[in-house]
């Protein structure tokens, strides 16, 4: 099986982007604009980004966002506190998604 999670694995994109240059070209151009400042900095928006990569387990989108947020000038302490945001918001959807289990539990015919 083939190793995704490594420096080499995300040069697959390449390929994607030589597929679909014009799709690719747009979703880095609207990458690009998100991220700058505007009502929300781009620092927030990265430390956002933080916790979304935390929650969505993109080990690429952790690394780059960090060191972006790093770069438009968050502290260590910011950065650990977006991740214990994601840790939160995993446990908390665990908890709430719990009801499911216990509504199976009372319909368990």
């Amino acid at each position: 099986m083939a190793e995704f999670y490594t420096s080499e694995g995300i040069k697959a994109l390449r390929k994607l982007r030589q597929l679909k240059p014009e799709l690719f070209k747009s979703f880095v151009d609207f990458d690009e604009a998100v991220f700058k400042d505007g009502a929300v900095s781009s620092k927030m928006k990265h430390l956002m980004a933080i916790t979304a990569a935390h929650v969505t387990q993109c080990p690429w989108c952790i690394d780059v966002h960090t060191r972006k947020a790093l770069g438009e000038g968050a502290s260590e302490e910011e950065v650990a506190e977006a991740v214990f945001v994601a840790m939160a918001m995993r446990a908390g959807a665990s908890w709430a998604h719990g009801c499911i289990a216990m509504h199976s539990l009372e319909s368990k015919d």
